[in-house]
């Protein structure tokens, strides 16, 4: 930072200090002065300040200093800086004030808060950056902890032929939003971990998320062995031993890097069963202080909160007992107890035999469960119901909070003027209030469209530069340029299908008849086309399986163009598909869906959803707002299923979608769609926001845990 703050003018000196606050992300005012500092590099650089910074020369710099209008826009955005750094009459503040100085600790595998810091792989990860910013928002008193990942999560590259192949580019961290925590004595700190008889050390990175600071663990230091300084280079790659390894370095190596902090949390949450093992660290510190394992137990339990995340067995770590013995040998000395005692904290039947459960051990020792939607909550009830053997289903204490986005990071600029002019300019501070949003009412018909018709052209013109530049750099080659959307019609129902490529999301469900949908795709009068993006697990080969089918599709003339697969699909790819297309499309296998968020993302933009009755859209459809694909009923046979759901599909298509798309008036607006896309606003935004979604967490979960005592420090 230092370097940066040489080369900028000290009339503009806070610039930088601001570059380094992700709250620039999500704050228009502060977009709109980096955006008039450099358009081209702006662009050129993906939105990232600190690259601009970099980058920039010293004689814009200067320009800018002397430019009354830059002058006026900068002193606007350093009192808002200012005023939201204060932190005063936030909701937490007014509501919990006896509360204010203790802390909530938010431990995640991964957090996905801006394309510049790519330490995410898909929804966890955005759930958790989001989940970050609306701390912040609402003015927690909220730290997270994670891992910094120099390689990050892999690029994604398809050759001509469509299998996916996994591409690792090491993160320039001079060029990302974050800084090495430094000691008192001005070098970084560091904190320890035993792992398997070796000390292996990390250094602790500082992100600042408007007014909450995130640490971030990364073990490639020189202290450190060759294979233990890869330990935190890559988000999820590795066998189970990587893996291990990496969840004792979060879930121990975190409690002790807060500890090394000075910052002792009243509250622990586990986002996933990822940081489990922060519990183990803490009864650990209990038993040091004098308390048998028990007490140490139900002290830490009372503050500990752990949300589970998937309804799909194998999306539950869970680790050979050989693997714990290895890593935990002598730990459950420490901890008082056997070796058999500490492996039944995790114990648990998998198909492959007796393994320690991550999400077991993490039930075991949380005071608080849920789910994330109401029908993943019943579905985590009955599906863990055994690690309360002597209760019903109905009665296992997992409860639920459904998931929601961050609004002010997905609600598109041009959206967010008609929200300003219609809803009142404080529209976000009563976000979740469903009476404001009344007010959409107001919103004549031919405005809300010909947003949206801007917001499509801006996706249309977003996917032919990314072509013609990765053409132009000698990133593909002719066939792959045509089938990354540059033929796509921008006059065309636009569907939208956007997410990780895991079997169960059953991408390739539109396709069950091909001539069905050829039908519909390649009407001359009322054309349909589908972009499609999105990721497979490196080591997932079905998942890969249906990229390359989509792919191969998207190369054949026989479907005229209408399909597109945008390679590398990341978050800055995902604002422009969730605000430009006309329609999104979401089938998992029902009810596999834990809760979804892309689809909140298209509703608050006024893009309805398509979906299958699972996750998030359970609670959120009502009739008016979307499409439901089948209904609630799970027909066993999976084959059946599909063709069941396919038909449904189809027939909405035909019959209720495209009819009502296309259905003009002499303005040529589609006042039936129009209506659509304002109820879609109009019932996601207040509920499927994480206003109400943080709100319900402290309220819920974070008091209760933060009110049973701050732990002292070990």
């Amino acid at each position: 930072m230092s370097h940066l703050n040489d080369k900028v003018p000290d009339k503009i000196g806070r610039i930088t200090e601001l570059a380094y606050n992700l709250w620039w992300s999500w704050t228009p005012e502060a977009r709109g002065l980096f955006r008039r500092l450099d358009y081209p590099l702006w662009r050129k650089t993906l939105h990232n300040p600190v690259q601009m910074l970099q980058e920039i020369s010293p004689t814009k710099l200067q320009e800018a200093a002397q430019d009354s209008t830059f002058i006026r826009q900068y002193n606007k955005v350093m009192m808002l800086f200012d005023e939201m750094l204060k932190n005063r009459g936030t909701w937490f503040h007014q509501t919990y004030p006896e509360l204010s100085d203790k802390t909530i600790a938010y431990f995640s595998f991964e957090f996905g808060l801006h394309s510049s810091l790519p330490i995410y792989s898909g929804g966890l990860g955005i759930l958790s950056g989001d989940h970050a910013k609306e701390a912040s928002d609402l003015g927690l008193p909220f730290v997270g902890v994670g891992f910094m990942y120099p390689q990050g999560y892999f690029r994604q590259r398809l050759p001509s032929h469509g299998w996916q192949e996994a591409v690792y580019h090491q993160l320039d961290i001079s060029q990302a939003p974050v800084l090495p925590m430094l000691n008192g004595n001005g070098h970084e700190m560091r904190i320890t971990v035993n792992l398997a008889g070796r000390p292996v050390h990390a250094r602790v990175w500082h992100v600042r998320v408007g007014r909450i600071p995130l640490f971030l663990l990364d073990t490639d230091v020189d202290e450190n062995e060759p294979w233990d300084r890869e330990l935190s280079a890559r988000l999820y790659a590795g066998d189970s031993e990587t893996r291990i390894r990496q969840e004792i370095m979060l879930g121990i190596g975190g409690v002790r890097a807060l500890r090394a902090l000075g910052i002792n949390p009243a509250a622990w949450h586990m986002n996933e069963g990822h940081s489990a093992f922060l519990t183990l660290e803490c009864i650990r510190e209990q038993v040091k202080q004098g308390k048998s394992f028990d007490e140490a137990t139900e002290i830490v339990k009372k503050q500990s909160i752990f949300t589970t995340h998937t309804p799909v067995p194998a999306g539950h770590d869970a680790f050979g007992f050989h693997l714990v013995e290895q890593y935990f040998n002598g730990f459950w000395d420490e901890l008082g107890i056997s070796r058999e005692r500490f492996l039944r904290l995790g114990g648990h039947e998998e198909e492959w035999g007796m393994a320690f459960n991550m999400t077991v051990l993490a039930l075991n020792l949380s005071g608080q469960s849920n789910g994330v939607s109401k029908l993943h909550g019943a579905v985590s009830r009955q599906m863990w119901q055994e690690v309360w053997p002597g209760k019903s289903a109905d009665e296992v204490p997992i409860s639920s909070i459904t998931n929601g986005v961050h609004v002010p990071t997905w609600v598109a600029g041009e959206m967010d003027n008609i929200f300003d002019k219609y809803l009142g300019p404080g529209w976000l501070d009563e976000q979740d209030t469903q009476a404001i949003w009344q007010r959409l009412a107001e919103v004549p018909d031919n405005e809300m469209w010909e947003v949206h018709l801007l917001l499509k052209r801006k996706l249309m013109s977003f996917l032919r530069e990314r072509a013609r530049r990765r053409w132009v750099s000698g990133g593909s080659d002719p066939t792959q340029v045509l089938t990354s959307g540059t033929l796509l019609d921008p006059e065309a129902l636009t569907i939208g299908f956007a997410r990780r490529f895991a079997t169960y999301k059953r991408a390739t469900l539109i396709f069950r008849d091909l001539q069905r949908l050829q039908n519909i795709l390649l009407d001359t009068h009322r054309p349909v086309q589908i972009v499609f993006a999105g990721k497979a697990h490196p080591a997932d080969e079905p998942g890969k399986s249906l990229i390359q089918h989509i792919y191969n599709l998207a190369k054949h003339n026989q479907v005229g163009g209408r399909i597109a697969f945008i390679e590398d699909y990341d978050m800055h790819m995902a604002r422009y598909l969730t605000q430009g297309v006309d329609v999104w499309l979401n089938n998992p296998r029902r009810p596999r869906e834990a809760s979804g968020t892309s689809g909140m993302k298209a509703a608050i933009n006024g893009i309805p959803n398509m979906s299958i009755l699972d996750g998030w859209w359970m609670e959120g459809y009502n009739g008016a707002n979307g499409w439901a694909i089948g209904d609630d009923r799970e027909l066993g046979n999976q084959d059946i299923q599909d063709e069941f759901d396919a038909n449904s599909m189809y027939q909405l298509l035909e019959e209720e979608l495209v009819p009502l798309y296309y259905d003009r008036d002499r303005d040529g607006i589609p006042r039936g769609w129009v209506e659509i896309m304002r109820e879609s606003i109009r019932s996601c935004a207040p509920m499927f926001g994480t206003r109400r979604m943080i709100k319900e967490y402290t309220t819920n979960l974070y008091v209760k845990a933060m009110l049973a005592g701050e732990a002292e420090p070990a």
